[in-house]
């Protein structure tokens, strides 16, 4: 066995229910079923079990990231504020 198999064999897939899952991602199991649904994170199913890979569930995280400046239209600006105009 190669150096490069024997280093892939070492890392285990770490497995979580939905429950787990819907648990570290803050959110109700309805709305991750929801994103299984949708695409946008993988799942597996075995028999009536749906488990999601960790790895999978942390890359989805940060496909969820924020970008600077992309937020504005929620606070849209004061009313009075005579910065704007001048």
């Amino acid at each position: 066995m190669s150096s490069s198999e024997s280093q892939g064999a070492a890392q285990a897939i770490t497995w979580l229910s939905t429950a787990d899952a819907a648990s570290y991602l803050g959110i109700t199991p309805r709305t991750l079923y929801r994103f299984i649904d949708e695409g946008k994170i993988n799942a597996y199913r075995f028999g009536r079990v749906i488990r999601l890979k960790q790895v999978d569930v942390d890359a989805f995280i940060e496909s969820c990231r924020i970008e600077p400046g992309t937020l504005e239209h929620l606070y849209p600006e004061a009313v009075g504020d005579t910065s704007a105009s001048e």
